[in-house]
């Protein structure tokens, strides 16, 4: 996708979410070639879901996050 087309998709997305409500949030996606990868949160897979039909865009999977971890977990005591 081109930027003006991620930027098109991006405000979309927003419209879609505004008229949703405050329980589900979009943090941000990933755009690895012909993929986006979306990271979201919300209190159901539903909601989601609700989200990618009303935007038009495919909810293929969802897979619910059960731990963040990054190089700083490596220096953190648990």
């Amino acid at each position: 996708m081109s930027p003006a087309e991620l930027q098109a998709a991006s405000k979309h997305s927003n419209d879609v979410l505004s008229s949703l409500g405050p329980d589900i949030q979009w943090d941000h996606s990933y755009v690895a070639g012909d993929k986006i990868y979306c990271i979201y949160s919300a209190p159901s897979e539903e909601l989601i879901r609700a989200h990618a039909k009303e935007s038009g865009f495919p909810a293929n999977k969802i897979t619910e996050l059960s731990a963040v971890i990054s190089p700083k977990t490596a220096e953190d005591v648990v």
